[in-house]
């Protein structure tokens, strides 16, 4: 969720105000980062090459642009677990570079790959199309990127006309930062998880513990969607400092 998405204290507007909201604008674009590092991830028996930054470039809305612990907690229960992923569809939420759906292109079938940030999409169709170039043996699966923010219902359907059966599995890892994004991010999840009711689509999230509040809201905000929220049994552990879990989520 962009810093202008943020809830701001109502106040008159000024031609000076508007003048400063241009530079700091400018001042933004101009100081993005985008010297991306060729980095090797190894999850179990998988090794990964794909481009990120090794540290955050801005103030702005760009943590895409990183490798977070929760994406390597998430890889890790996946490689362990690759019966999960076998012949599935798949369509991950705030992918970044996408080093968790270039590892599932390893088992899946087809992977979506989405983030709202149109640079970070950048990064995440150049790290695509590395993956691809390299002819990996191991790779089966279609992967495609696409924008989609949180709630905009525009963007979903754009993703569902190309997908219209939707999809076996919904992922996501160290997703959870501000308040205000938690409750479109169960919006989006739960309309994903009606299109295959029958089927039993489940939202696979990998949790980074960063606030007590953040915590709390999670489980929440699942249950005040009708969703049923389970911790995976051996999955909590500390990644950089940080306690994280694998909650599995479903109707």
């Amino acid at each position: 969720m962009s810093e202008n998405n943020l809830i701001k204290p109502n106040r008159v507007i000024t031609d000076k105000d508007k003048d400063e909201d241009d530079d700091v604008v400018c001042l933004g674009e101009f100081f993005i980062d985008d010297n991306y590092e060729l980095t090797t991830f190894t999850f179990g028996s998988n090794v990964l090459q794909l481009l990120c930054l090794q540290s955050a470039s801005t103030d702005f809305d760009l943590t895409g642009q990183l490798v977070w612990p929760g994406a390597r907690l998430l890889n890790e229960y996946l490689s362990n677990n690759a019966e999960l992923l076998q012949g599935c569809s798949a369509v991950e939420l705030g992918s970044g570079v996408g080093i968790t759906g270039i590892l599932c292109s390893r088992y899946c079938r087809e992977v979506v790959l989405t983030d709202h940030n149109d640079e970070v999409l950048k990064i995440l169709k150049k790290n695509i199309e590395l993956h691809e170039s390299s002819e990996d043996p191991n790779s089966c699966a279609a992967l495609s990127a696409e924008k989609l923010e949180w709630g905009n219902c525009d963007h979903l359907n754009r993703i569902l006309e190309n997908h219209p059966q939707g999809f076996d599995l919904v992922l996501g890892a160290d997703i959870c930062f501000q308040q205000n994004s938690v409750p479109p991010l169960f919006d989006t999840v739960k309309q994903l998880l009606c299109l295959r009711e029958k089927e039993h689509c489940k939202f696979i999230l990998a949790y980074v513990s960063r606030s007590k509040m953040m915590d709390v809201m999670v489980t929440k905000e699942a249950i005040q969607h009708g969703l049923q929220i389970r911790e995976v049994d051996g999955t909590r552990s500390v990644i950089a400092n940080l306690e994280g879990v694998i909650y599995e989520i479903t109707l």
